[in-house]
């Protein structure tokens, strides 16, 4: 009697990348829980709660920056240096660095291992990946020194040996866009604004933020351009569509607060350039402000709203849609308008695959942010908690693109809008289509079976 075949002793996508990186940033994030609620790491005379500790741990893991408590003020020295590591291997990822001390310990790595690393870093082929794990984790390293050394001849002057923490730790914050700093000993949730006419922080705090932002792959491609002399799509995308979204997010800004006394209203006009293009910059999912996100005028909070969304390009420290979800798309309705069946992008036609995660990733976060904020206007309006519509999609936003600017939401939110934004900051950082994958458990429909063709009307 012949004998039927059990099921697969184990499901294959148990183990898929997209799973063990999610599972490997909510242990990140648990672990720092933990060790923020040690009393070591909170300030003389302070008290964590355990939500204090699970959102700063997420905020940092995530990198994404937004605060319950002040970072300066609230944490001791070596809770702020926890913060510092999780927001370091929150920007590369826990799979990132086990791959590069792997590596660096003479480990061969096995097939699996690859895939993991190349869906942590966003590489495009497995030949050489081992190769950009070392590059990412040594570069990222060395702009994180450099960064630091140059902020040191701002901050040691001014605070001694106090000064060489502080810098290293905002280069770490600024690179991996995470917008935390330990600045509020000079004035609680201070951030950069006391740095707002201090050309030289501002300047390197950008420069590690678009570096940070640019993705791994790009630097790969950009080193080697002196012997290739060639940059493929996805690289020219990435430097054409973030050069001019930090350019005209500057414009923007510059034309609506220029005379807004709580924001740009009171500097000169070389700071009000400076700030804001770093107010463009920093929208790149990074979360440093110079001035007051609250004092706005609403037309800025929107292009904010919009800048976060689209956030940083893929296989970055930043989070957001992405430079290259957003070209794909707008570039797609082009295509569509003008009677085109095929997205076109620089002369070059783009795979459906790709277009239709655009457009998945798209409908996705849209979602995300929106339930986030009917989700968070909904339980603060029954606790009567005083906050905008717009500060409050102001607020999701920023969370989903692992941003980290408030415009006061979170300092005012209650406990079931807090527990929302950790949720939203997770799937932010860990991305919703690769979430969605991580909790799958229907097997994926063979793609050599041909389904019957129906049609349906559109539009």
């Amino acid at each position: 009697m012949k004998r039927e075949k059990g099921p697969a002793p184990r499901d294959a996508r148990a183990v898929s990348p997209a799973r063990i990186i999610a599972v490997s940033f909510a242990i990140v994030i648990a672990l720092g829980t933990l060790l923020l609620l040690l009393p070591a790491c909170t300030a003389p005379g302070k008290r964590t709660t355990f939500l204090d500790a699970l959102f700063t741990a997420t905020s940092a893991s995530c990198v994404t920056g937004l605060v319950t408590v002040d970072t300066g003020t609230h944490w001791s020295t070596a809770g702020q240096l926890v913060i510092m590591l999780l927001l370091q291997i929150g920007g590369l990822g826990l799979v990132t660095f086990t791959t590069f001390f792997h590596v660096m310990i003479g480990r061969r790595l096995g097939l699996r291992s690859r895939l993991l690393a190349q869906e942590s870093v966003n590489g495009t082929g497995l030949e050489n990946i081992t190769l950009l794990v070392r590059m990412v984790v040594t570069a990222s390293l060395l702009f994180e020194l450099t960064g630091a050394l140059i902020l040191s001849t701002v901050f040691v002057p001014k605070y001694g040996m106090r000064g060489v923490f502080l810098a290293v730790f905002l280069s770490v914050s600024a690179f991996c866009n995470g917008g935390m700093d330990p600045l509020g000993f000079e004035e609680p949730f201070i951030s950069l604004c006391g740095y707002s006419s201090a050309p030289v922080v501002l300047a390197v705090i950008m420069a590690l933020i678009i570096v940070g932002g640019l993705g791994f792959v790009v630097w790969s491609e950009l080193a080697e351009y002196r012997l290739r002399h060639k940059l493929s799509l996805h690289t020219r995308v990435v430097l054409i569509g973030s050069t001019a979204l930090i350019l005209l997010g500057a414009l923007l800004i510059l034309l609506l607060e220029h005379d807004n006394p709580a924001t740009l209203g009171p500097m000169n006009w070389g700071d009000k350039l400076l700030n804001a293009l770093f107010g463009s910059v920093t929208c790149r999912t990074a979360g440093f402000n110079t001035f007051d996100l609250a004092g706005m005028r609403g037309g800025t909070k929107v292009l904010f709203c919009v800048l976060m969304f689209i956030g940083a390009c893929p296989g970055s420290t930043g989070g957001g849609i992405k430079v290259t979800t957003f070209a794909v798309v707008m570039m797609t309705v082009w295509c569509v308008v003008r009677g085109n069946s095929e997205t076109v992008i620089l002369r070059r036609r783009v795979t459906q695959e790709a277009v239709y995660k655009a457009l998945a990733i798209l409908v996705i976060s849209l979602l995300a942010v929106a339930l986030c904020s009917g989700t968070i206007m909904l339980v603060m309006e029954d606790y009567h908690l005083p906050a905008s519509g717009l500060d409050v999609f102001f607020e999701a936003v920023s969370a989903f693109g692992t941003v980290g600017l408030s415009s006061g939401v979170t300092a005012a939110a209650n406990i079931p809008a807090r527990v929302v934004l950790i949720f939203v900051m997770y799937l932010g950082r860990v991305g919703p289509v690769s979430f969605a994958l991580a909790l799958a458990t229907r097997p994926v429909r063979d793609r050599n079976v041909v389904l019957p063709e129906g049609r349906i009307a559109v539009g």
